[in-house]
């Protein structure tokens, strides 16, 4: 519907119209002239439905008539529906008229972070106005962590690092395939800032493999905490982050006691978000129920409340960012169109959180990532040509499925088994043919040789 005019049918409506005509009419009503009569829409503010009142505060902000004020403010004290109340201190903020500025002051104290955050954004537009910079500027130790993260960004209050590469696109030809075999944390203490577009890992179970053991859960914790940290310093400013784990099960040292369940990624994810990871998305890692350690083949047999315990067939995937007051569209636009476009997901693509993927077994490590999971991650989350890291290679199976996509793969790993199984798979591999391609295997010493030179 485009232009409203006077005497058209819009009048005739009132607090006893249909809901689903109201919708309609509401939802298409275009630009408002000047002189239109917004006295159907006013009736219409004592409709029942919250709906048809948002939608007709939604169309008397078209109008900017700063008459309207008192109406607005009267919603936001008296209406019951929170959607109303902030439609309402948006369509006061939508006024952009200097003399709402103690109304939208007041409304800064409301218990509604949304309605507060519509405020901000009415005041914004007098930022340089030393009243409003000051109410503004105070909201920094606001309790909403929403509201703190506007009003830091417009005061550029973040820590958050600002990228200090030339080209974003661009990362240190000494660590380009590249398997480094060592402790982790010292290895990365080599690596420059912002070196590595993308990190995909899955940590050492917490003593539940021949491969990993620890004193406590808690040095577990403090170990991934501390890598973690270094894998924040190297990524680049607003890169991405997608660690692998799941809960894990310590069997019961004798009948009389219970078994002890670690809600592992439950307990890194505030870890991470400390230290500057900033949460995405959760995946989850769907594996056929025959792939599962069988846990209640007791409950089958009694069916007893309180019993049942279910087949694990599932891995958390998390999605982090490396946080930053830039959107993603700046990422993107560090690349050259042609690099954009062949890096464009082809074909069909994973719509849900839900990724259904058979594990993977390896003759020398009992716990590999599939291939595909390795593929699906790397085109969804970098560009031909880039950097990506996996602190814990394990067999390297990441470092082959970047080769495979015309990625760039930087593995660290300790175990020398594993150091071997990796380079006994690449070199099957004949993409290594080529000799800029073929993978450099060095321990920290070397690899600190390589790159003082």
């Amino acid at each position: 519907m485009g232009e409203i005019k006077e005497g058209s049918a819009f009048g005739n409506f009132n607090l006893n119209g249909s809901n689903g005509d109201l919708y309609k009419l509401l939802n298409k009503l275009g630009r408002l002239p000047e002189n239109f009569d917004e006295k159907p829409l006013l009736n219409l503010l004592n409709h029942q439905s919250d709906k048809v009142r948002f939608l007709v505060v939604k169309n008397l902000a078209k109008l900017s008539k700063f008459s309207l004020i008192e109406t607005y403010i009267n919603l936001i004290n008296n209406d019951e529906s929170s959607t109303v109340r902030r439609e309402a201190a948006s369509a006061i903020g939508r006024l952009r008229n200097s003399n709402a500025k103690q109304t939208m002051f007041n409304l800064l104290n409301d218990n509604d972070p949304e309605v507060v955050l519509q405020s901000i954004r009415g005041l914004l537009v007098f930022k340089k106005d030393e009243d409003v910079k000051n109410k503004l500027f105070s909201l920094k130790e606001h309790p909403n962590e929403i509201i703190q993260e506007v009003v830091k960004k417009e005061f550029k209050l973040n820590n958050n690092p600002i990228s200090k590469d030339e080209d974003h696109t661009k990362s240190p030809n000494f660590m380009k395939n590249a398997v480094i075999q060592g402790d982790v944390r010292e290895t990365l203490k080599l690596v420059p800032d912002e070196s590595v577009h993308l990190t995909f890992t899955s940590p050492p179970y917490y003593n539940a493999r021949d491969y990993s053991t620890y004193k406590s859960y808690q040095e577990y914790l403090d170990f991934l905490e501390s890598v973690f940290k270094e894998v924040h310093r190297v990524t680049k400013e607003g890169r991405f982050f997608l660690l692998n784990t799941s809960p894990i099960i310590i069997p019961r040292v004798g009948r009389q006691y219970s078994s002890k369940r670690y809600p592992i990624p439950y307990d890194i994810h505030p870890l991470l978000i400390k230290m500057g990871w900033e949460f995405i998305d959760d995946i989850v890692w769907a594996k056929p129920e025959a792939s599962a350690k069988n846990r209640n083949a007791g409950f089958l047999q009694h069916r007893k409340p309180l019993g049942y315990k279910p087949n694990a067939c599932s891995e958390c995937v998390m999605v982090y960012r490396k946080k930053t007051d830039k959107l993603i569209d700046w990422n993107i636009k560090q690349y050259d169109k042609k690099i954009v476009e062949e890096s464009k997901i082809k074909g069909d693509y994973e719509s849900s959180n839900i990724w259904n993927i058979d594990p993977t077994f390896d003759k020398t490590h009992s716990a590999v990532f599939p291939i595909e999971l390795c593929n699906k991650v790397i085109k969804f989350y970098s560009f031909k040509g880039d950097l990506v890291f996996d602190p814990f290679a394990g067999s390297g199976t990441f470092g082959k499925s970047a080769i495979n996509l015309n990625r760039f793969f930087f593995l660290t790993e300790q175990k020398k088994q594993y150091v071997d199984r990796i380079k006994e798979n690449m070199s099957q591999s004949k993409i290594f043919s080529d000799n800029n391609l073929k993978p450099k295997f060095l321990n920290i010493n070397e690899f600190e040789k390589v790159i003082k030179k």
